[in-house]
């Protein structure tokens, strides 16, 4: 059950450092640009299929609540 959320603040220092030394100075800006446009790509994509379950759920309860209608009204 580890995974990312149990790394905490030192794990995260250490790693920022190592990539400071791999990469340097000069490149960690644009390596940060290159991640928030990542993230924030996801995160649109991740909304866009949110919305595109929450249509679907509605064209089926709206489309259940259409049959039961039909079947009231024909009683």
């Amino acid at each position: 059950m580890g995974g990312l959320a149990s790394i905490g603040v030192p794990g995260l220092i250490i790693i920022l450092v190592i990539v400071l030394i791999i990469f340097g100075p000069k490149k960690l800006p644009e390596i940060g640009g290159a991640v928030g446009k990542t993230f924030s790509e996801f995160k649109r994509s991740t909304k866009g299929l949110m919305d595109d379950d929450d249509e679907e759920d509605k064209d089926k309860k709206d489309k259940k609540e259409t049959v039961e209608t039909n079947k009231t009204e024909s009683l």
